[in-house]
């Protein structure tokens, strides 16, 4: 049986230096797919953006920078409170997201307890999928 991990949270979408928006964004973690997770940002355009990268990146930037390229996460602080924060790069421009480390740590211990970091393998159905290619004949 497969294990969904959501949040519903406000992040902090910076625009500079002195100004931030809230915006509505959405954690999501399975256990079908446990190497990644899945984050929504509810902004302005008519549909959700989701962004999805490794959970092991979220792990590590809440306490060190980590990251290359599209996705960067970091730890920080803002008004004197630890952040987490989240760096998205694609061809369409550039957003940083602060999210509370509080906050965001407890919903990554949800996720670890659900699928412990090195067992991620066995929740893949590597075998089922393996059988369904090659009864198909593809």
């Amino acid at each position: 049986m497969h294990t969904v991990v959501e949040l519903e949270l406000k992040v902090d979408m910076v625009l500079s230096p002195e100004h931030n928006i809230p915006v509505a964004a959405r954690l999501v973690y399975r256990t079908e797919d446990p190497y990644a997770v899945h984050i929504t940002f509810h902004i302005t355009s008519e549909k959700p953006v989701t962004w999805t990268f490794a959970r092991e990146l979220l792990v590590e930037g809440a306490f060190r920078v980590t990251g290359e390229g599209d996705v960067r996460v970091f730890p920080g602080r803002d008004a004197g409170r630890p952040v987490v924060c989240v760096a998205l790069s694609s061809p369409e421009g550039h957003a940083l997201l602060k999210a509370p480390a509080r906050v965001v740590s407890a919903w990554l211990d949800r996720t670890l307890r659900a699928v412990a970091p090195g067992e991620e393998r066995q929740w893949l159905a590597l075998d089922e999928a393996l059988r369904e290619l090659l009864a198909s004949g593809a």
